[in-house]
Formats: C-alpha cells, structure tokens, sequence
C-alpha cells in the first residue's frame, strides 16, 4: 500500500511543479511552453488519479483499506496539486491579457 501510496504523492507532486513551471513561462511570455507543461502536468495528474480511482474501486468491491496517515496525505497531495493546475491555467491566461493590453499600447 505505501508503494500505491508514494505513485500518488510522485505523480501529484509532479503535476504541482509542472504547474508552477507553466505559471513562470507564461510569465515570460512562452505560452506554447507553458501549455505544453499543463499537458504534461495533465498526465501526471491522470496517473495519479487512476491509482486513486483504483483504491476506491478496490474498497467499493469489498476489499478492505487501511486508512494511514499517509493515505490522507497522498489524498491532499493530489487535492492541492489538482488545485495549483487548475489555477496555473488561470495565471496563464491572465499573463496572456496582460501581454495584450501592454501590445496595444
């Protein structure tokens, strides 16, 4: 379980820094680099997701999970970096209208 636990916290850790990488490009004006590491961020996250989904299905169908501590981190590890992607896409387009407004000027 702490192997399926750690897939959770690499693949979510993973999607957060690449979110944090694509806010910085953009902040550069490198959009095309910056959605490129929200795709790659998306592939991370997915990983991560299927693990969880997995868990889920397995208790569902009646096998029993231990709840750890560490279980609930990986579950807010996920969570945040869920969260950070969802924002870095915001940033990105905001830095974009920035960019825009300062062009027609």
């Amino acid at each position: 379980m702490e192997e399926i636990i750690f897939d959770i916290i690499a693949n979510g850790g993973d999607a957060k820094a690449l979110s944090y990488e694509a806010i910085l490009e953009s902040e550069k004006g490198n959009y095309e680099k910056a959605e490129e590491l929200l795709k790659e961020a998306d592939a991370a996250l997915k990983k991560a997701h299927n693990v969880q989904t997995k868990i889920i299905t397995d208790e569902v169908n009646g096998k029993n999970i231990q709840v750890s501590v560490l279980f609930v981190h990986a579950q807010d590890h996920l969570m945040t970096a869920m969260e950070v992607r969802t924002l870095a896409e915001r940033f990105i387009a905001m830095n974009k209208k920035i960019d825009a407004l300062m062009e027609s000027r």
